[in-house]
């Protein structure tokens, strides 16, 4: 799915999404979580990672 179909089904700025994609938001608000779940049809927690990655 393109930014721009994610935008029209979420009503999510697109350069919003794209920081979040690119995890340049620090701390996204709970109903921008749950609008992105549900048109990805995923958990909200499998978009919230709370664990560090290591390299």
């Amino acid at each position: 799915m393109s930014l721009r179909e994610l935008e029209a089904q979420t009503g999510l700025n697109r350069g919003y999404l794209s920081r979040l994609e690119r995890e340049q938001v620090g701390d996204c608000g709970s109903e921008q979580v749950r609008r992105v779940a549900e048109v990805l049809r995923v958990s909200e927690d499998l978009l919230i990672d709370t664990e560090e990655s290591t390299p």
